[in-house]
């Protein structure tokens, strides 16, 4: 225990003198020091709750016989962030949490860990502060927000940003933009879709790093707190039998996520963070598993922006578990591997059930037969690229079409909104990768306004940079090499054809290799001016996004 360490014998009576001037009791410090790391803000939606969660947690360590003591970990509302140059600060801040946690854990010393995350790069950030700390570690979020209503139709954050596009398109008026403003996110929590927030928190379950129900259910339901007060009781157990979360995520573990994360239909941005989170754990995570593991997994669920149901729908109908269950009956997990409960995960869904197969289908009924993210290759994206197959129109798993060039989000959205892409074009936005946007950002924006003006089933959108998981339609992300590293994308010109073909996992800049040879001569690559502080810093450390965006690429 760290009381050995830290508290017991004289020679630590200065580091007892500080104890005493917080308030702490002998009797608190002989106790395991439970270190609950806290997202609470008062920016972020999905986080304004978290201080009730705190107290919740820090109530279950205490009674289980624990001395909850918290500290703070930053997150950034992706939503709000979104457009403009703060969302430029959204996936760097993954890498800012987990390093801060290192530092506070390794210069105070805890027996233990809660975690309290719960948008898009709190979960991630904190899982590999987790493995990279290996203490016994529990998480908890703070839980997804209700769907909204607008004209009698549940709604969410896509919802909104497709309204924005709507109203550019001269579709929808003042009014109408106004109701979905006033409606669309009516209560705290993580956006109400299987976006990257949600998609994480589900499968931080799937890990074995969170208890049932820590996905799904909603941030304003006393289920939620009583969560809370299970997670801070069970902290205590993990303690006690010292189980590590590297005893947790194993390579098993992290098959059965991925495999979870093709039935659910998580967003894109789960292979951005599934790679990062095993990287820490010393897990080789290839991005070809991604279509080895898609091609034998059905796609069981549809929520937004796929679908019309919600987090809400997903929780009544029993959760990740019950997904977990109907995977089981198909012989695609790995039950052995243990979890944060004490037991192995077989143990875990053993009873559990598929209570509404409208909201999670059976093999039989499934969405599709393969899962919900394909990686594709070819000679546009030689290490790969990433889209949400099961947010892709049918009529758009094979496409073919001249190219739209952009050198950034601001001019893409600027035509867009101006009119100025026709059905059957390729949008194709570049400079936007972890090194040369820097910080590979999220863009809710262009694929909304394309859906909008009721284009999502007629052109494709392909970036080095990354979509929301709120983004619905043929959005290509994660291209890599990206343009800022000299990979094909730099160099396509308006018109060019490009050809998408989702089922077999190809996309092909149609132009012959001598053509490649020449623009590589002509077309320098570009750099951005006025980079500076820790974007300039994230930009010269961090890998490609087939990798996992991850820090210390040469180390």
């Amino acid at each position: 225990m760290i009381k050995d360490t830290i508290v017991d014998g004289f020679n630590n009576a200065p580091h007892r003198s500080l104890y005493h001037a917080l308030g702490l009791t002998k009797e608190e410090t002989e106790r395991p020091l439970i270190g609950i790391v806290s997202s609470y803000n008062e920016i972020v939606p999905g986080h304004m709750n978290l201080d009730k969660i705190t107290e919740a947690v820090k109530l279950g360590v205490a009674m289980a016989g624990g001395t909850p003591i918290v500290f703070p970990a930053i997150a950034v509302c992706d939503g709000i962030a979104m457009g403009h140059r703060g969302m430029k600060y959204s996936l760097v801040t993954r890498d800012l949490i987990a390093d801060s946690t290192e530092a506070m854990v390794l210069a105070h010393g805890f027996d233990g860990l809660v975690m309290i995350p719960n948008c898009d790069k709190n979960v991630p950030g904190l899982l590999m502060a987790a493995a990279r700390l290996n203490i016994p570690t529990i998480f908890v979020s703070g839980g997804p927000m209700l769907a909204g209503r607008v004209g009698g139709r549940k709604t969410s954050l896509s919802s909104m940003f497709e309204a924005v596009g709507s109203y550019a398109a001269g579709k929808i008026g003042d009014e109408k933009l106004l109701e979905f403003e006033e409606k669309t996110c009516p209560t705290c929590g993580s956006c109400s879709g299987m976006y990257t927030a949600n998609s994480m928190n589900c499968l931080t379950e799937v890990l074995g790093m969170g208890l049932k129900g820590n996905g799904t259910i909603p941030a304003v339901y006393s289920a939620r707190i009583e969560l809370a007060k299970h997670a801070g009781m069970q902290i205590m157990e993990l303690v006690r039998k010292d189980i590590k979360p590297l005893d947790i995520m194993t390579e098993k573990s992290f098959r059965n996520a991925l495999t979870a994360d093709m039935a659910l239909g998580c967003s894109t941005n789960s292979m951005l963070h599934l790679p990062a989170i095993a990287n820490e754990c010393k897990i080789d995570f290839n991005l070809d598993m991604a279509n080895e593991i898609s091609a034998k997994t059905p796609n069981l669920c549809h929520l937004a922006p796929a679908g019309p149901t919600y987090m809400e729908d997903l929780n009544e109908a029993g959760g990740v578990y019950a997904v977990l269950k109907e995977l089981e009956k198909l012989g695609l997990l790995n039950t052995d591997v243990m979890t944060c409960t004490g037991k192995t995960l077989g143990e875990n869904i053993k009873d559990a059930k598929n209570l509404d197969e409208t909201v999670i289908r059976t093999y039989d009924t499934a969405f599709s037969k393969t899962g919900g993210i394909a990686v594709l290759r070819g000679n546009l994206a030689k290490d790969g690229c990433v889209v949400k197959r099961s947010a892709v129109a049918p009529e758009m798993l094979v496409h073919e079409g001249p190219a739209k060039v952009f050198n950034s989000e601001e001019e893409a959205i600027k035509v867009i909104y101006e009119g100025g892409i026709k059905a059957g074009d390729v949008v194709v936005i570049r400079y936007e990768g972890p090194a040369g946007g820097p910080g590979m950002r999220e863009m809710l924006s262009p694929t909304s306004a394309i859906a909008g003006a009721g284009l999502d089933k007629q052109v494709a959108l392909i970036t080095d940079g990354r979509f929301s998981g709120a983004t619905r339609g043929a959005a290509i992300g994660h291209v890599s090499p990206e343009a800022a590293n000299g990979g094909l994308i730099a160099y396509v010109k308006d018109g060019d054809i490009i050809s998408i073909n989702i089922p077999e996992y190809k996309i092909e800049l149609k132009i012959s290799d001598e053509e490649i040879e020449k623009r590589k001569k002509e077309m320098p690559i570009q750099k951005k001016d006025g980079i500076t502080g820790y974007l300039k810093r994230y930009a010269a450390m961090v890998s490609s996004a087939d990798k996992g965006a991850i820090i210390n690429k040469n180390s």
